[in-house]
C-alpha cells in the first residue's frame, strides 16, 4: 500500500509565487486544495530567504493567507509519473502519495539556462541562481571574487546581492547589445515598479564594471576556477576570479506540462484566458506559459486558481494586470534574446552533456536530438536533458521529440506501487504446472 492516498479538488504542483497565489485564492473559494512541491518551504527559487524587504513582505502576506485556509502543503514531494488521468505520483525519498485530483494548475517555474564554452565544467563555474542559493545557504562569499556573466536582470540581482554578502563583485558581463540596453531602459518608464526596482539594483552596484556586448570565452583553472576569459567589445580580456556565476536568461520547465498532454506555443504552455490548458482541467500559471517575473506569476497564479474554483467573474477581473505583465514579459524576451555568436561558444573537445561526457565533436555529425541520444547517451544522465537539451536547441536547432515518465529520477520501487496495487492477488502468475 501507498504512505497516503488523498484526493483534491485542486491540485497545485509548484510552491513558488505562482503556485501559493493559485493555491491560496482558489482555496478561500471553499474547494479542498493541496500544494506539492520539491522544496522543504513555500517561495520557490524567487522567494527563497528573500533578503529584499519588500520581497519578505509579499512572501508572508501569501503565505499567511494560504496557511489560513488551511491549504495540505506536501513539501518536500517531487511529482515524477502520471499513472493515469487524474492520478500523479509524488515521491519523497522512500515515501511516495498518489495524488487524486478533480483540476490542476502547474506552477514549475523555470531554471537557468547554461550554454556549454571550454571550461564550464570546472568547479566553481555555477549558475548565477545556483550560487545565490548556496550563498543564502550558507556557502562563504565573503571576499571572493566573482564574475556574473550571462543575459537577463537576474544578473544584477545575482551580483547586487552577492556584493552585499560581501563578494567582490568584479564584473557583469552582459551578452545583450548597449543598443537593447538602451531600448530597455526606455521602456521602463511604462512599468515604474520595474524602474524603479532597477534604478535600485544599479545604485547597489555603484563601482561595479558593467559590460554590455559580453560574454564568456573560457574559464582557466587546474583542479578550480582560477580566471575567465570574456568577450569584451569584441576583444578577449582575462580576469582572475574564485567564482563565475553564469545564466543565460531562464526556461521555463514544461516536463509535467508535456507529459498531460498540454500543447505549447514555442516555449511555452498554452493557456487560454482563463489559464487553462489544451488539456480539460488543467491550468497553468506563471514562468511555464512565460518569464515575466513575480508581478506576472501572482497575477497567472490568481486568474488560474479562481477559474480552477468556478470563479470567472473574480478572474476576469485580473484580465487587465496581466495584459500589463504580458507586455513587460514580451520586452524581456525581446531584449534578452541570445545573439547568433553564442553559436560559437564550443570548441570541438568542449562537453555539451556534462552528466554523460558527451563533446561537442560528437553531436554534431547527428540530425536530431534523438539521433544523438541513441549514439552518444546525451540526455540520458541523471539530469535528463534538462541541461544539455536546451543547449542543443540553441546550438544545432534541435527539438525534444517526447517526453517520457519519470520526469525526475525516481524509484522504481515507487513506480511499481501504483500498478502493484491495481493488481488482483494471482493475476500476472504462470498457471503452475502439472506434476
Amino acid at each position: 500500500m501507498s504512505d497516503e492516498r488523498t484526493e483534491f479538488d485542486v491540485l497545485v504542483v509548484g510552491g513558488g509565487p505562482a503556485g501559493m497565489a493559485a493555491a491560496t485564492v482558489a482555496a478561500e473559494c471553499g474547494v479542498q486544495v493541496a500544494i506539492v512541491d520539491d522544496n522543504r518551504a513555500l517561495g520557490g527559487q524567487i522567494w527563497r530567504e528573500s533578503s529584499r524587504g519588500g520581497q519578505h513582505e509579499e512572501r508572508n502576506h501569501w503565505e499567511a493567507r494560504l496557511r489560513a485556509r488551511q491549504v495540505q502543503l506536501l513539501c518536500g514531494y517531487r511529482v515524477v509519473d502520471q499513472p493515469e488521468a487524474g492520478v500523479l505520483l509524488a515521491e519523497s525519498g522512500e515515501k511516495y502519495r498518489e495524488l487524486r485530483w478533480q483540476r490542476l494548475i502547474v506552477a514549475t517555474g523555470a531554471r537557468e539556462r547554461f550554454l556549454p564554452f571550454p571550461g564550464w565544467t570546472l568547479p566553481n563555474v555555477m549558475g548565477a541562481g545556483g550560487l545565490q542559493a548556496m550563498v543564502k545557504c550558507g556557502l562563504p562569499i565573503r571576499g571572493k571574487r566573482v564574475v556574473v556573466a550571462g543575459t537577463g536582470p537576474l544578473l544584477l540581482a545575482v551580483a547586487a546581492y552577492l556584493g552585499k554578502q560581501g563578494a567582490a563583485v568584479v564584473l557583469v558581463s552582459e551578452q545583450a547589445s548597449w543598443g537593447r540596453l538602451a531600448r530597455f531602459a526606455a521602456e521602463l518608464a511604462r512599468f515604474p515598479q520595474k524602474l524603479w526596482q532597477g534604478l535600485g539594483l544599479r545604485r547597489e552596484l555603484a563601482g561595479v564594471r558593467f559590460a554590455a556586448n559580453s560574454w564568456p570565452l573560457e574559464a582557466h583553472g587546474d583542479s578550480r576556477l582560477e580566471a575567465v576569459t570574456v568577450s569584451a567589445a569584441g576583444k578577449p580580456a582575462n580576469i582572475a576570479c574564485d567564482y563565475l556565476a553564469c545564466g543565460f536568461h531562464l526556461l521555463p520547465n514544461v516536463e509535467l506540462p508535456l507529459l498531460l498532454g498540454c500543447q505549447l506555443d514555442g516555449d511555452y504552455v498554452r493557456v487560454d484566458e482563463w489559464q487553462q490548458t489544451t488539456v480539460e482541467g488543467v491550468y497553468c500559471a506563471g514562468e511555464p506559459t512565460g518569464i515575466g517575473g513575480v508581478e506576472l506569476a501572482l497575477v497567472e497564479g490568481q486568474i488560474a486558481g479562481w477559474s480552477a474554483a468556478g470563479k470567472v467573474g473574480e478572474a476576469r477581473r485580473l484580465f487587465p494586470a496581466r495584459a500589463r505583465a504580458q507586455r513587460f514579459r514580451r520586452l524581456l524576451d525581446r531584449t534578452f534574446a541570445l545573439r547568433p555568436e553564442l553559436k560559437r561558444l564550443p570548441h570541438p573537445d568542449t562537453f555539451v552533456c556534462r552528466c554523460e561526457d558527451v563533446p561537442y565533436s560528437r553531436l554534431r555529425p547527428h540530425a536530431s536530438w534523438r539521433a544523438a541520444k541513441l549514439h552518444t547517451r546525451c540526455g540520458m544522465g541523471p539530469c535528463q536533458g534538462r541541461v544539455c537539451g536546451p543547449a542543443t536547441e540553441f546550438l544545432l536547432d534541435w527539438k525534444a521529440e517526447s517526453v517520457r515518465p519519470p520526469i525526475f529520477p525516481a524509484r522504481v520501487m515507487n513506480l511499481a506501487r501504483h500498478h502493484g496495487e491495481k493488481q488482483q492477488p494471482g493475476e500476472g502468475l504462470e498457471p503452475e504446472l502439472e506434476t
